[in-house]
């Protein structure tokens, strides 16, 4: 038994003999059916606290050679045989088809980053360390270059058909604790490829980390992995945390409040894969198993969230104000949700284009749950809302706060077509937009946007919609949940007045193009003008709504 190579049970133990031990064997039984296949290789991100260490523990624990685990495994609920009154379990194979029946080379990269300056550093010591035990323990082996990693594994396997299971833990902490190293981590992710892809002695790889694999334009390095992740976790979704059913079962056991634990600690719905000959995919609400561990455990429900995490990496993410973040972020902290593109995100802390970049990386870290039916971002419980609020207690964020209140109030006047009210919240939402230039449409559009900024969640709005003649300036259509709400169609004027707008929209016949809407579509004309010696020093705004 070395440190790296075949370093046994004794980890996994531990866990076992902890006073809350969730039994998340039946994850083997899906590894050990992609091994020595071509979908060995599993890379599973997912935030701290979920459990990512004591999983790589007991897949070394199983497939170690020079370990007797059966004792360990034979009566957890990877064997069929067990626990058989929780429903029918149909394994893909024999439970301990592979157990202990490979070498392990396990390696934690979190260890090997400390006090590091580079990632070359990390990889060096890496390479030399886990060379050394391999070259000790095969002394019968006459090793060409006894000083590299995959030369030894090739030549090993080449003259005694030796296979491994490579486990690394935090493979992208280098990623996360030496960000501006960008030569380095390409030359990481080269060294894991050139270890692991196409190669025979690998009977499985198995990757854990917060981010999935690090992309470079449209390529990666490890192309070859299959990623679990928080948006996409496939197979192994009932593993990420705890699930609702081990959840109640511990309650039950300690005479706490289920519906209690729920509100502070699920929330993280994750969609799996659709079984064979099923049309619906499997779904799983997800906790998270060191807070759910501690409230169980003291009774408290509190916020453990800052145990691993601190306010302060969060405020890093949302000080980047990219296209209106910080609204989000507001509408999200009053049980909102915002719309996300996932697929831009490049993977890393450091590389970021539009919100919707910091919103995947927030998903990734456990800060927001992702609905893959939607393609919306939530904030998933009360525990990590309390994060949230306790980021945002500054005076600008209560402005951000008021302003979404007022937008509310401003949808509410536009459908009882109180003209004087969506008037004058306009005007003061126009002066607060921070436009450097006042004389113009598209001025007026962004402070209107702004101000209707709370209709996103009931509405698609769609600027310069083709309509009947022309092309409307602004058109939110209801979303499907809110059907019953009425459709707006709102032209803007600089310069002229309210009427013009709605004589406009009329004489160019827009609302041909939402006839589905007669009867519940709204007409909204909207003008600003000049007051002052300047064009910018005052906006008189003036309102028409009609009903079509």
């Amino acid at each position: 038994m070395g440190i790296y190579l075949n370093p046994g049970t004794d980890k996994y133990e531990e866990a076992i003999r902890s006073e809350i031990f969730i039994d998340k064997t039946r994850m083997i039984d899906y590894l050990n059916s992609v091994v020595d296949t071509k979908q060995k290789y599993v890379a599973v991100s997912r935030p701290r606290r979920f459990g990512k260490t004591i999983a790589a523990d007991m897949i070394g624990a199983y497939y170690d050679i020079s370990a007797n685990s059966r004792n360990i495994f034979c009566d957890k609920k990877l064997n069929p045989e067990v626990a058989k009154e929780e429903g029918e379990y149909k394994p893909k194979q024999a439970w301990d088809i592979y157990l202990n029946k490979f070498n392990v080379i396990h390696i934690d990269m979190a260890k090997f980053i400390k006090g590091k300056e580079s990632v070359d550093e990390c990889v060096a010591l890496v390479n030399s360390r886990v060379t050394k035990e391999i070259v000790n323990a095969f002394s019968n082996v006459e090793f060409f270059d006894a000083s590299d990693l995959h030369s030894c594994l090739e030549e090993l396997y080449a003259s005694e058909k030796v296979k491994f299971v490579l486990v690394i833990d935090e493979w992208d902490c280098v990623f996360r604790k030496l960000q501006s190293d960008t030569g380095g981590q390409k030359r990481y992710l080269d060294f894991l490829r050139d270890l692991m892809k196409d190669e025979p002695y690998i009977a499985l790889a198995y990757m854990t980390g917060i981010l999935p694999i690090k992309k470079y334009g449209e390529h990666s390095a490890l192309n070859m992995f299959d990623e679990y992740s928080m948006i996409e976790p496939a197979q192994l979704a009932e593993y990420v945390g705890f699930t609702d059913e081990e959840v109640l079962a511990e309650c039950k056991r300690y005479g706490r409040n289920f519906e209690d634990l729920k509100k502070w600690y699920d929330g993280y719905d994750l969609i799996g894969v659709i079984p064979p000959h099923e049309t619906k995919p499997q779904e799983y609400h997800i906790y998270s198993p060191l807070s759910v561990v501690n409230a169980i455990r003291t009774g408290l429900l509190s916020n453990y969230w800052n145990e691993t995490e601190t306010g302060e990496a969060l405020k890093e993410y949302i000080r980047r104000n990219y296209d209106g973040l910080k609204e989000d972020v507001a509408v999200l902290i009053e049980n909102g949700r915002v719309a996300v593109n996932v697929s831009t995100y490049q993977n890393d802390m450091t590389t970021f284009h539009s919100k919707d970049d910091i919103f995947t990386l927030l998903i990734h870290l456990g800060y927001l749950g992702y609905d893959s039916n939607t393609k919306e971002v939530f904030i998933p419980n009360e525990e990590v809302k309390q994060v949230f609020r306790e980021t945002t207690q500054d005076q600008e964020w209560k402005y951000i706060f008021q302003a979404l209140e007022n937008s509310q109030k401003l949808l509410e006047a536009t459908w009882a077509g109180d003209e004087d009210t969506v008037a004058k919240m306009v005007e003061e939402a126009h002066m607060r937009a921070g436009n450097q230039t006042y004389n113009s449409e598209a001025a007026l559009s962004y402070a209107v946007r702004l101000a209707y900024f709370n209709a996103e969640e009931y509405y698609t709005c769609i600027p310069e919609m083709q309509a009947g003649k022309g092309f409307a300036d602004l058109v939110y259509i209801p979303s499907p949940e809110y059907s019953d709400k009425p459709a707006l169609l709102v032209e803007l004027k600089w310069n002229k007045d309210a009427d013009t707008a709605i004589n406009q929209i009329i004489e160019k016949e827009y609302p041909e193009s939402l006839k589905k809407y007669k009867g519940k579509l709204i007409l909204v004309g909207i003008n600003y003008k000049k007051t002052g010696a300047n064009d910018y020093e005052y906006k008189h705004h003036s309102c028409k709504i009609l009903k079509a």
